[in-house]
């Protein structure tokens, strides 16, 4: 879609590490990779007033305006998992965008373990930077063969939490899909608002997907959730997994679980067409 210069090429192949990220490593045997066949997909970079905001895109190939769907990293940035959520979403016909929010505060595919990643990289990103930097991932998509009337959001982990902050903060979105991210918790100079403080006045339907044996989302916190949402009209809902834990759709990892995460994906399907999100599923794709 785009052409760079070598030395931008560089930098965001270097912010846009290639496979999974060293933390998650070794990556379970028999993981899921969707294949580019009928798509056109690869690296961008959206020039900002501070750098160059690397992203991975995936839509199908030869075709006309597109709906939208921003996808947010896990905790692990940008590393081929949400690639390859990428790639499944360009396969029901969307425009699919990840932004390596990160890539002000540094590379987490290279960090040695999840510990190291929240310390040196996720506890300096701020809440309000990740929001103007998907206002920016949305403008280049609508002039990518987006369009931005048809947009909506998912994200996984940090990225679930994420999903809930940005369709309180877009209202023109058409929908969020949140997978287990966090509802509650501190709030300081980075991050001074939860899910759980912005969902009554949501104007977003967001569907939430949860697994109940999450030990990182303590359930009373998805009841308070349900309950703010309730005082609201958002239309939003939360599904919870009973025997599920975090990160049940991760298929890389040992903590997925196939029926929670197969229905999961179908239910982010019917969510989005339900909500003005159709796409035409393109020729060629499986």
């Amino acid at each position: 879609m785009d052409t760079f210069n070598p030395p931008r090429r560089a930098f965001i192949q270097g912010a846009l590490a290639a496979g999974f990220a060293l933390a998650v490593q070794p990556v379970a045997a028999g993981s899921i990779a969707t294949d580019s066949r009928a798509l056109d997909s690869g690296l961008a970079g959206i020039p900002l007033d501070d750098g160059i905001l690397p992203v991975y895109f995936a839509r199908p190939a030869a075709s006309g305006s597109l709906p939208i769907v921003l996808v947010v990293q896990e905790v692990f940035g940008v590393h081929e998992h949400i690639r390859d959520i990428c790639r499944r979403l360009a396969k029901l016909g969307y425009l699919a965008v990840a932004p390596e929010l990160y890539f002000r505060q540094g590379n987490p595919a290279a960090s040695p373990d999840i510990a190291s990643i929240i310390k040196d990289i996720v506890s300096k990103v701020p809440d309000a930077q990740v929001m103007q930097d998907l206002d920016a991932t949305l403008g280049w998509a609508a002039a990518h063969g987006g369009d931005a009337s048809r947009a909506a959001i998912t994200g996984f982990c940090w990225g679930g939490r994420i999903s809930w902050l940005y369709a309180s903060h877009n209202a023109r979105l058409k929908a969020g899909i949140a997978w287990y991210g966090k509802l509650e918790g501190a709030h300081d100079a980075l991050t001074p608002t939860q899910p759980v403080d912005l969902a009554a006045s949501l104007s977003v339907p967001v569907l939430g997907l949860y697994g109940g044996q999450d030990n990182s989302i303590p359930q009373d916190t998805v009841v308070h959730m349900r309950q703010a949402l309730q005082q609201g009209h958002s239309d939003s809902q939360i599904v919870v997994y009973p025997t599920a834990g975090h990160a049940f759709n991760a298929d890389y990892r040992s903590s997925y679980q196939a029926a929670a995460a197969q229905d999961g994906w179908q239910r982010l399907q019917t969510w989005l067409n339900s909500h003005g999100m159709q796409a035409s599923k393109p020729a060629g794709a499986d």
